[in-house]
């Protein structure tokens, strides 16, 4: 009884966890524009980069606030070179010369230089000030690039003598790989064990990358979408676990999570930037069908008339008319792709926010988290309550999990899919 409830558990969480999205996941398109600053010089292990805020000046010291982690102590060299980009410019050939002086509190920079071995303090060789409305410009930029070009998946197959690394990119309608291939201008950065940040992630190697991982790519795909070049890449471990609550501490801004297949206690912190949904219950209804008509005839929870289910629009297409299968699932068209594909990864990004105070203990939830480390544990990256009814849909799900493996997904504002 035991084995066939940890088969049902394992082949229903990997499947929920299919379609969730992390496309946004904390990585938003001014984060985007951080990191692919800081990817110029990826190849250059000892040269940093940091984009930030100038949040004092004393003499040849600064001292930066940058967008993510403590601030930084930076020196001038003599030999610095100072630069201003005007408003509007976009061509680092075309900024203007400007003097120490010249600096000012508040100011947007981007600095070069020499790190220090413990990161806290850069020698800069390279100070260039830049207009919010230039970063914003390349923030959107990028964005649209990787809506555009990116693609998202976990890690099925690594070659590393090859240079390729295999993802895939599934949903109820099929399972597809996709050989993402690096050159040696390839950027590929490791995301930090507690942190879904690119401007948190590290330069990295195709060695470093590992069966299980998810990993985002932004390139040119070939004709029919097997192929990626990659220009750039993210990859990382981003646990999922569904379970029941078992504890709550509101003060400290943790959970406790009873994993369903490990039965161990996870505790989960929980940050500013963690995204906590309420799954409506028609919607969590409506999505355990869809996993029992997704299930392959004659495997346990599978439809019983299999004629009739294939004659319903397949999971993953449009129902005639421009709906979707088994109507709209409490969204409005919110869920549908702009080919007319239904992308529940939507919906359940436009499900209702809650706090923390909106959870209770015994509630069933599931729940992307980042890697953590033994000092600080993971945080939870997503949260989704009112999973019940799909923790119930499939008494034997875990071949069926194998139709749609969770994806990271491929660009900051939700993968466009290849």
């Amino acid at each position: 009884m035991n084995k066939n409830r940890n088969k049902k558990n394992s082949g229903i969480v990997a499947l929920f966890f299919s379609v969730i999205a992390v496309s946004a996941t904390s990585l938003s398109s001014a984060s985007f524009a951080s990191a692919t600053l800081q990817a110029q010089d990826a190849a250059q292990r000892a040269v940093a980069r940091r984009l930030g805020t100038i949040k004092a000046v004393n003499g040849n010291a600064i001292t930066l606030t940058p967008d993510s982690g403590p601030e930084i102590a930076v020196s001038v060299e003599p030999n610095a070179r100072l630069l201003r980009i005007a408003p509007g410019e976009k061509d680092v050939k075309n900024a203007t010369p400007i003097q120490m002086q010249d600096l000012q509190v508040g100011d947007r920079v981007r600095v070069r230089g020499q790190a220090s071995a413990d990161s806290k303090s850069i020698a800069a060789l390279e100070i260039i000030v830049i207009p919010s409305s230039v970063v914003a410009a390349v923030s959107e930029q990028m964005r649209q690039d990787w809506q555009k070009r990116g693609i998202g998946g976990p890690v099925s197959a690594v070659d590393p003598a090859a240079g390729t690394v295999t993802i895939s990119t599934s949903s109820f309608a099929g399972k597809k790989s996709i050989v993402v291939r690096t050159s040696k201008s390839t950027l590929i950065h490791r995301y930090a064990p507690d942190s879904a940040k690119p401007e948190d992630a590290k330069p990295s190697t195709l060695q470093e990358v590992h069966i299980g991982d998810q990993l985002r790519a932004r390139g040119d795909r070939n004709s029919d979408g097997t192929e990626v070049a990659a220009e750039e890449i993210y990859a990382g471990n981003f646990p999922n676990i569904a379970g029941l609550i078992k504890s709550i501490d509101a003060s400290a801004g943790i959970i406790s999570v009873q994993d369903v297949l490990s039965k161990k206690t996870v505790q989960l912190k929980i940050a500013s930037d963690s995204q906590l949904h309420q799954i409506p219950a028609e919607m969590a209804q409506r999505f355990a069908a869809r996993l029992k008509s997704a299930l392959p005839p004659g495997m346990p929870g599978a439809p019983m008339n299999s004629s009739a289910a294939s004659s319903s629009p397949t999971a993953g297409q449009a129902a005639p008319g421009g709906g979707t299968p088994g109507g709209s699932m409490g969204a409005g068209s919110g869920g549908a792709r702009s080919g007319g594909g239904f992308d529940f990864q939507r919906l359940l990004d436009l499900t209702p926010a809650v706090a923390l105070a909106d959870l209770h203990k015994g509630d069933a939830v599931a729940v992307l988290a980042t890697e953590g480390t033994p000092a600080s544990g993971s945080t939870v990256i997503k949260l989704f309550s009112g999973v019940e009814p799909i923790l119930q849909a499939v008494p034997n799900g875990s071949q069926a999990m194998m139709l749609a493996p969770w994806s990271l997904g491929g660009a900051p504002g939700g993968d466009s899919g290849p």
